[in-house]
């Protein structure tokens, strides 16, 4: 999507500023003994409360509103009956309409007091999406996402997950310009535009570079060592850009 109104705009941002709310409610409520069920429970009341959809539901057919990710499950995690743990490594990705617009957002998080190397981990990630948001600019080279992280990833002693990246929203959940890799890629010549409707997400890992699927034909794991995701929609401007999640 490229916005080209004000009233774009700030549907673009209810959107987000939703997604945003449920997936700070559902962290807030990931709790040792809480089952990943109960905490899409509460995304999904969030979203019919306020005259949303689920967009992984809307788009996709998945069988939950939400997607939640536990340890070796990295991405598209069907949220199950297993109460978490302290020391679970677990990621919330919240996408949803809102009058026509779509938002998504994510954060990986552990539950209770994170081990040092889960706590480098989640903090390489972060600095990851951050240091790849800042640099957005109209104009500039859509690979300049992939060579930020990219970066950070290689600063920070961790390796990028490259079958999971970011993607054009807005819309739709999934839409131009398509897939924007998490790694530096020079022959991707596309340039970001104004009013360029994004989302900035890195997958981070500690050994693997690609995801294998569970036979439940969702869930993507790492086949070795863990992984983390943190994700924002953003707009693309001449300057800073916009974060609506």
């Amino acid at each position: 999507m490229t916005i080209q109104t004000l009233a774009e705009l700030e549907g673009l941002k209810r959107a987000g500023a939703l997604v945003a709310r449920i997936l700070t409610t559902m962290r807030e409520q990931a709790l040792a003994g809480t089952t990943p069920r109960a905490l899409d429970a509460i995304g999904a009341d969030m979203l019919r409360d306020a005259g949303a959809q689920s967009a992984p539901v809307l788009t996709y057919g998945f069988p939950a509103a939400t997607c939640i990710s536990v340890n070796r499950v990295v991405a598209h995690g069907i949220p199950n009956a297993t109460p978490l743990q302290e020391g679970d490594l677990v990621n919330i990705d919240v996408s949803a309409e809102l009058d026509g617009f779509f938002a998504d957002t994510g954060a990986s998080f552990v539950v209770g007091t994170a081990s040092a190397a889960q706590q480098r981990l989640l903090d390489a990630t972060r600095e990851a999406r951050d240091a790849a948001i800042a640099q957005l600019r109209a104009g500039e080279l859509l690979s300049s996402i992939g060579r930020t992280i990219e970066t950070v990833a290689a600063r920070r002693g961790f390796r990028i997950i490259r079958n999971l990246q970011s993607h054009g929203v807005g819309r739709a959940l999934h839409e131009s310009p398509g897939s924007i890799p998490g790694y530096f890629d020079p022959r991707d010549t596309r340039r970001l535009h104004d009013g360029m409707v994004i989302t900035v997400e890195p997958f981070l890992a500690t050994h693997a570079t690609r995801t294998e699927d569970l036979d439940d034909g969702w869930s993507l794991i790492c086949p070795k060592g863990f992984g983390a995701q943190f994700e924002h929609t953003v707009v693309v401007t001449h300057g800073a850009p916009i974060i609506v999640t």
